[in-house]
């Protein structure tokens, strides 16, 4: 599979796990980068016109989501953590 070069500024970038799959509840996970730091994962979003406010939402909590859909949008995003970091 062919990797395309992504333009940073288009992207919002995150290194936390739960913001990470509270956003892909929403927007779709574009990427998983770990070009700075091969142990510290970036997971990056397009950036939208309302992704701004569900991260406000986010850290003053009052985001509210289904528990189920949460955690197996965690499981998802780790399955897909671990399958890139297993590629050379």
């Amino acid at each position: 599979m062919t990797q395309q070069r992504l333009k940073i500024d288009d992207y919002y970038s995150t290194s936390d796990l739960a913001l990470a799959s509270a956003i892909a509840l929403y927007y779709p996970l574009e990427a998983v980068d770990r070009t700075q730091d091969p142990y510290k994962a970036q997971f990056l979003f397009k950036k939208e016109s309302q992704l701004d406010q569900l991260i406000e939402s986010y850290w003053r909590g009052e985001l509210r989501i289904e528990p189920q859909a949460y955690f197996n949008q965690l499981k998802a995003i780790k399955a897909r953590l671990y399958a890139d970091r297993r590629q050379p």
